[in-house]
């Protein structure tokens, strides 16, 4: 006795399986600057190793073409990067595969007319992508002004725009923030002398959607959107303030001042409050009431400049440009404990199952636990001699950039860590 099944319900089971192997892929995704809630916190659930070294829990390693610092964002079955040739002048957007490293394509989004300054510890690609599952949005800086580009998933062109200019005269050190994603919009911010913007632009079409002009100081802070007090804020430091903004408009909500004129990391939350640290010309670090109060809670004179803080279950988690780790009691700035890493840290904080990973400029990463207690080190790890670039953790893995110079040419690495 033969036994058919319908076409038609093949069809619909066939594509079921996909669907639901997408959904499953999604859910681990890392795809946005601090990952999938903005904080650099994994989703609950991660469980990526603690120890590894060139030959121990990698499972695979992969060339990276040109220099970069940005981090890598996790879209599905991909892994993308930013990355610049600086000899050619051309930036580009790098597109790996999540299961096995092998580069699947390369677009060039521009060519020439690099700045022909910038720090020393910056580099033409620093701007981590952003992606909301069907297009990635990159952020240059090319020929003295911010250009967006928007690619699908396979590297093609959908539109690119200039979004401003970018012309920095008193201190000539490049550009660093990432794009960040809001309810169908790219949201970019741009500042320095002259004219300075945060801008949002329609992820579909490139449109302008809103502006705000910024006053005239160089600033190197990525935004964050944050749900607190009650609803959805967009959170900037800089400007010698710590603000807030509407990201549905770019009105501006509250502000308050801060004891610095620049900074560069992103800033974080618990529960009612805020914090944000920065370094020029004055070092500090604050916690700020976000209901509109522009209260500030408490303070301190520890300079996390250059790297975003991690906020987690009522503790604030951060490491100093030296390398210095501290915790605080985040209500209270009460000093649980603070411990020596190690080594000039210029990368962030990120956070899978109770333990923070934090890697500094000489390739090395620390492993220590989420412990208000005491400091509790789990483990330090040596991939290459240099390292800028901040983990993406999700599937249980850890995608890791770093560079080496032993051979005496810098060679830039992309790694899966796992089990």
């Amino acid at each position: 006795m033969k036994f058919s099944i319908p076409l038609n319900l093949i069809f619909c089971l066939l594509l079921n399986c996909l669907l639901t192997h997408s959904a499953a892929l999604a859910e681990d995704d890392w795809r946005v600057w601090r990952g999938p809630t903005s904080n650099g916190i994994a989703k609950a659930g991660e469980t990526p190793p603690v120890e590894w070294n060139e030959s121990k829990n990698i499972r695979w390693k992969t060339p990276v073409p040109g220099r970069g610092h940005s981090s890598p964002i996790v879209v599905n079955d991909q892994i993308l990067i930013t990355s610049a040739d600086e000899k050619r002048q051309v930036q580009s957007v790098v597109c790996f595969d999540r299961a096995s490293g092998k580069q699947l394509w390369k677009t060039e989004v521009n060519q020439g007319r690099f700045a022909p300054k910038i720090h020393s510890k910056n580099t033409h690609a620093s701007p981590t992508l952003a992606s909301n599952g069907e297009a990635v949005f990159a952020v240059f800086s090319h020929n003295e002004s911010i250009q967006v580009t928007a690619l699908d998933l396979e590297g093609n062109q959908q539109w690119q725009i200039r979004a401003g200019s970018f012309v920095p005269r008193a201190y000539q050190f490049g550009y660093a923030p990432s794009p960040i994603l809001y309810e169908g919009k790219v949201i970019v911010a741009a500042e320095f002398e002259v004219n300075g913007f945060v801008a949002a632009f329609d992820q579909q079409t490139g449109k302008e959607v809103w502006r705000i002009k910024r006053p005239k100081k160089l600033n190197f802070s990525t935004p964050v959107v944050a749900h607190i007090s009650g609803r959805d804020q967009l959170l900037l430091s800089g400007d010698a303030k710590v603000a807030s903004f509407d990201p549905k408009t770019g009105r501006e909500l509250w502000s308050t001042p801060s004891i610095w004129v620049v900074s560069c990391g992103t800033m974080v939350w618990d529960e009612d409050l805020v914090f944000a640290s920065g370094g020029f010309p004055t070092k500090g670090t604050i916690a700020v009431k976000a209901d509109g109060s522009g209260k500030v809670v408490w303070k301190n004179r520890v300079k996390c400049y250059e790297q975003s803080m991690l906020a987690y279950q009522g503790y604030l988690y951060a490491v100093d440009d030296n390398g210095i780790a501290y915790c605080w009691n985040a209500q209270t700035g009460e000093e649980q404990w603070k411990y020596r890493l190690g080594g000039k840290v210029s990368s962030s904080l990120v956070l899978a199952n109770e333990c923070l990973y934090l890697s500094n400029e000489q390739g090395k990463t620390f492993v220590f636990r989420t412990n208000p207690k005491k400091f509790e080190l789990v483990a330090e790890n040596q991939l290459g001699d240099e390292c800028f670039a901040t983990p993406a953790l999700c599937g249980n893995q850890i995608f890791h950039r770093a560079a080496n110079r032993s051979s005496g040419t810098r060679k830039e690495t992309l790694y899966c860590i796992g089990k």
